[in-house]
């Protein structure tokens, strides 16, 4: 994927206040400090487009940005982080409503790239996140982040693992490193497979 430019759209909470649907959009879901913004970051050759921080749970919108590119444009959709207790319970609430609204409406979403640390089993949420996905039959791309943290064995092992719980081919889980940007490519080869999954 050759990127010309990617740009920050807008922030929303409710379909209304959504951009218009001209472009397949492909969002990114994952537990808070999952790497999730650093992944972006990576993949639009960005070092700042959406903010990383110390602090998990400070995505608390859905942020839609324009990726214009080689050999096709699309929206990518930032998805607000799950699963930190620190942030206040009303607000955990509002993000389960929210998120399963885009989900299961938007029109122009043709995939959702998941994202796990490979150094852990898939928690409840994790899972609850996969099984929306599959009841409103939305393409699941499920990346394993910080995999340059393990050795070689561990990862095969926790891979292994991983796709067990999820219930998956382990073949079908992307490794990915935001410190050597190996699994760049892997993504948007996914990416890409999901944007023209419907294409005749």
């Amino acid at each position: 994927m050759h990127i010309h430019q990617t740009t920050f759209i807008k922030s929303a909470v409710k379909p209304v206040d959504y951009p218009p649907v001209d472009l397949p959009e492909i969002a990114f879901a994952g537990r808070s400090n999952v790497g999730k913004s650093s992944l972006i970051n990576v993949i639009v050759e960005r070092k700042a487009l959406v903010r990383t921080s110390s602090t998990p749970g400070r995505t608390q919108l859905i942020n839609f940005f324009q990726v214009t590119g080689v050999p096709f444009s699309l929206n990518l959709v930032d998805l607000p982080g799950y699963g930190y207790a620190k942030v206040p319970l009303d607000l955990k609430r509002q993000w389960g409503p929210m998120m399963e609204r885009y989900l299961s409406g938007r029109e122009s979403l043709k995939g959702v790239v998941l994202i796990l640390d490979i150094r852990r089993i898939p928690s409840e949420e994790d899972l609850q996140m996969l099984s929306w996905l599959r009841s409103y039959q939305r393409r699941p791309i499920i990346v394993l982040t910080k995999c340059d943290k393990v050795s070689k064995n561990e990862r095969a092992k926790q891979t292994a693992a991983i796709a067990a719980k999820l219930g998956m081919d382990k073949s079908l889980l992307i490794h990915f490193s935001a410190l050597s940007k190996d699994g760049r490519d892997g993504v948007w080869q996914a990416i890409q497979d999901a944007v023209e999954a419907d294409t005749p």
